[in-house]
């Protein structure tokens, strides 16, 4: 299963570490850039860089194929937006 994970704090990380270990393939978007960087060095080619709200960052990670989709920012309105934009936009059925 292809699964998009925004949000690269506590949650995203141990979502994906576990999700890595149950063989899904997975995407991680974290925003800030030092946060970013740590991932990286943890899970490389699996993090993006960017903010998970704009269309052509989600586009980029592969949106249009994913079959679950996770907000986990800091930020409720922004997890808000990510889900509605993957379910009502791009048809992403599991937010």
């Amino acid at each position: 299963m292809y699964i998009l994970i925004a949000g690269g704090g506590k949650v995203g990380r141990t979502l994906t570490h576990e999700l890595i270990k149950m063989r899904h393939e997975v995407t991680l978007i974290e925003q800030s850039a030092n946060r970013y960087r740590l991932l990286e060095e943890e899970f490389e080619h699996v993090v993006q860089h960017g903010d998970a709200t704009e269309l052509m960052v989600l586009e980029r990670c592969g949106i249009q194929r994913a079959e679950l989709v996770v907000a986990v920012t800091g930020d409720d309105e922004d997890n808000i937006v990510v889900c509605q934009v993957a379910r009502e936009h791009y048809g992403v059925e599991r937010v």
